[in-house]
């Protein structure tokens, strides 16, 4: 480790606190449906659409209602982006003729970008073409992330609101929150990008003489609006195979560093709006504090074992960190800085290769997913997944000092408890469940690259990142066949659906319930015990969960990889 990497790492963690404020001021402003100095320009747009679709923004929907209009949404989006890929061959913008897409790698992709995942089991600049990057995957970076932000402001006025039986309206969140943050934050982020050398061209390819001489064809395509959006919604999907390891998708150490601040910007920015929602920025800024507890953590234990090496080349002579799968232009620091944020959030690019790292730095991505990537998390999903486990931490610290649950002046009663426990079980119920399926299957063994505990690993963390939305994978795993394209489809909707309807359900408990004013006896939620008591939670209920399954795999590869055996 050197003192150039720990101060990149806490650069990163200072720049994103900062952005932490204003860009949640923003949010709170889109959140109460007030106006913005883009509304001088985006207003009629947004009318427009509203009198086209036959929507009343201004007519507010029962936690049913919203939930049922989402689900009906991503449904007819995915329906669409599956018929695209299908007929991609007979379709326009499609320069290097590439065919159709077979129907289990179809759905595959269609679920994955609609649920905000983005896993990807093909090589893009060999698979999709111009019009499929651009209408099938592209369009779904904005609303699915979106639609997560729809839903985190629908658990804030939850909090926020007093008998009230209504939460919103899923259409006037969803277009506000595409036509005044996401698309124009793109737009910006997308020529910074172009400026820095990222393609955005409709070319199909270049021919260009290396400097030992060969002739090389290099794909291009529309890759820098593509890059913006998969980064500031969490998105993932890179235009190119290696994402964000490619040098066009991310050239410079500069980019690498605003897209890992664009990864973080409006999660951290969530948890200052959920602050001015419920009349307390200080509950924002616990939550932020308890994330960053758990970011520093992660991300210190990766690049000490990243930087530590690998034992076993030491004994052969090869001294130095683990430099296998990282790009030079990047180095460890920032290759493993770069693992823990994007799997801290939802987001799933990548720009090394986690299969490369040590065994307990590649355990640390992992474990983030495990944990419901809440660690700042996705656009929405890790502000309400972590509300999720606030709710749990009220009620214990209820029952340990026998005072009555509230969490922001409301009651946590049984119901809460029940859909906060219900939406939490989806993870380990589909990512144990079905890396045993796997692990036991003929046609589940026939995808790990490697045997022993690190195949068990490829295995487990494909099914992590797909119930957890992330969609990194780990590299060594051949997951485009129909049993991972089929098992991984189901994992990726229960994930983002199954936790989204208790949330809502909870935000139309919450939203019915009476106000109740702190009192002596009502426990603070603010201060270092709140924040303590959060990250213990957290790496107990969530994380001990997967310690068995952890054993068996990075523990074990770790265990034997310092005895002088690899896998």
């Amino acid at each position: 480790m050197t003192i150039e990497g720990w101060t990149l790492i806490l650069l990163f963690t200072a720049l994103t606190v900062a952005l932490a404020q204003p860009v949640g001021a923003f949010l709170f402003a889109l959140y109460e449906g007030r106006t913005t100095p883009l509304h001088r320009v985006l207003g009629p747009v947004e009318r427009g659409f509203y009198r086209l679709a036959g929507i009343r923004p201004d007519h507010e929907q029962t936690w049913r209602a919203y939930a049922l209009h989402m689900l009906l949404f991503q449904l007819v989006l995915t329906v669409f982006t599956y018929a695209l890929l299908r007929f991609q061959a007979v379709l326009p913008l499609n320069p290097r003729a590439l065919g159709a897409i077979g129907g289990d790698g179809a759905m595959n992709t269609a679920i994955a970008f609609v649920t905000n995942t983005n896993w990807q089991w093909y090589a893009g600049e060999s698979t999709m073409s111009n019009l499929s990057q651009m209408l099938a995957l592209t369009i779904h970076n904005f609303l699915s992330a979106a639609t997560g932000i729809a839903i985190a402001f629908a658990l804030f006025r939850g909090f926020a609101r007093r008998e009230s039986g209504t939460i919103g309206n899923f259409w006037a969140d969803c277009t506000r929150v595409t036509l005044y943050l996401l698309l124009p934050a793109c737009i910006v982020y997308a020529l910074f990008l172009v400026a820095s050398g990222v393609p955005q061209t409709l070319a199909s390819s270049v021919d260009v003489t290396t400097l030992e001489g060969v002739k090389q064809t290099l794909v291009l395509g529309p890759v820098a609006s593509q890059e913006a959006i998969k980064m500031l919604g969490t998105n993932g999907g890179g235009f190119f195979n290696a994402n964000s390891a490619h040098p066009f998708e991310n050239p410079t150490a500069l980019t690498n560093l605003v897209q890992m601040l664009s990864i973080f910007a409006i999660g951290a920015g969530l948890t200052y709006c959920f602050g001015r929602a419920v009349g307390n920025v200080r509950q924002g800024w616990a939550i932020l504090a308890a994330m960053m507890i758990l970011f520093l953590a992660g991300a210190g234990i990766t690049y000490w074992q990243e930087a530590a090496g690998n034992p076993v080349l030491h004994q052969l002579g090869v001294a130095g960190g683990n430099m296998e799968g990282k790009e030079v232009r990047f180095g460890i620091a920032a290759s493993a800085l770069f693992s823990v944020v994007t799997t801290a959030a939802s987001c799933g690019a990548v720009n090394a290769m986690h299969d490369s790292f040590t065994a307990l730095g590649g355990m640390i991505p992992l474990f983030n997913m495990q944990l419901g990537e809440i660690v700042v998390g996705g656009v929405g999903a890790g502000i309400y997944g972590f509300l999720l486990f606030a709710l749990l931490a009220v009620f214990i610290a209820g029952l340990m000092v026998g005072r009555t649950p509230e969490y922001v002046g409301k009651k946590i009663e049984a119901k809460e408890v029940k859909l906060a426990v219900l939406a939490i079980a989806v993870l380990p119920l589909c990512i144990l469940g079905f890396t045993a399926i796997s692990a036991v299957l003929p046609a589940g063994l026939a995808g790990p690259l490697n045997k022993g505990p690190h195949g068990f690993t490829e295995i487990l963390y494909a099914y992590s990142s797909g119930t957890g939305n992330n969609g990194s994978a780990f590299a060594g795993l051949t997951a485009g066949t129909p049993f991972y394209n089929g098992l991984l489809s189901v994992a990726m909707w229960i994930g983002r659906f199954f936790m989204i309807v208790p949330a809502l359900a909870i935000a139309g408990s919450l939203a019915a319930k009476k106000y109740t004013p702190e009192t002596a006896g009502s426990f603070p939620t603010t201060g270092p015990l709140w924040i303590g008591l959060l990250v213990g939670i957290i790496l107990i209920v969530g994380g001990l969960t997967f310690l068995p399954s952890l054993a068996l795999g990075p523990i074990a590869d770790h265990l034997a990889m310092i005895s002088g055996q690899l896998f």
